[in-house]
């Protein structure tokens, strides 16, 4: 399968809450990273994190298919 069939499958349900739940993350992350008043340094850094955090998370469930021939191929 390639990369834009992949992306482009449907996705399962709970990867779907997984996907938006790593979006949310990114973008409090964001929101951390970018704020104008002076935060501590441990603050941004847990920004940094959010973001990376949510981006991994929505990257993997948006490249999770769902497969419903494979079952029937491997059974012939």
């Amino acid at each position: 399968m390639k990369l834009i069939e992949r992306l482009t499958a449907p996705t399962p349900k709970f990867f779907k809450i997984l996907r938006n739940i790593g979006l949310g993350l990114a973008a409090a992350g964001g929101v951390i990273v970018a704020s104008p008043i002076a935060v501590p340094a441990l603050i941004v850094t847990i920004g940094g994190y959010l973001i990376v955090a949510g981006s991994v998370a929505t990257a993997v469930s948006q490249a999770v298919t769902t497969n419903e021939g494979a079952a029937e191929r491997k059974s012939n």
